[in-house]
């Protein structure tokens, strides 16, 4: 791997780690009381919930996408929202921001040993290069407003 190579794949991987522009998912969540995660503010058509749920499916699907040919992604849009504005329990709550970071894991570590250049055998052109640069947009996306609720909220 060459430098410029090795640069990229870190400047990647910081971005998909929150970047220098944005708060990460852990920052944008850090000491939100648990009774918010399902308040729907006036005039805004998601909860903190349905967006680090989102947030969940959305990045799973990106990560399957590029590891598995035989990976078949939820029916869009509806697969990808939950119906629920809240949790079912801290147990639900907890297992979704852990499948967030150990997927993040898992796709930074495709970065780090993938020629990101390289199409998916499986697509129709993306490259794992691609799919991280979108993962970390997506994501960086739905956290500007899971803070802009929470700001509505007084809770930011």
């Amino acid at each position: 791997m060459n430098n410029e190579h090795k640069v990229l794949i870190n400047e990647i991987t910081h971005l998909l780690q929150g970047g220098n522009a944005h708060a990460d998912l852990k920052k944008a969540l850090d000491g939100l009381p648990p009774k918010l995660r399902g308040v729907k503010v006036d005039k805004l058509p998601y909860t903190i919930w349905q967006l680090v749920e989102h947030i969940r499916i959305a990045q799973w699907d990106m990560l399957e996408f590029s590891k598995d040919g035989s990976h078949e992604s939820p029916n869009w849009p509806d697969d990808y929202w939950p119906k629920e504005l809240a949790p079912k329990d801290d147990e639900a709550w907890n297992e979704c921001i852990k499948q967030i970071d150990d997927d993040l894991k898992a796709l930074i570590e495709l970065v780090k040993s993938e020629d990101i250049y390289e199409k998916i055998p499986h697509g129709d052109g993306q490259t794992i290069l691609r799919e991280a640069l979108q993962a970390a947009d997506h994501n960086a996306y739905h956290i500007a407003e899971i803070i802009v609720i929470r700001r509505l909220l007084g809770a930011w």
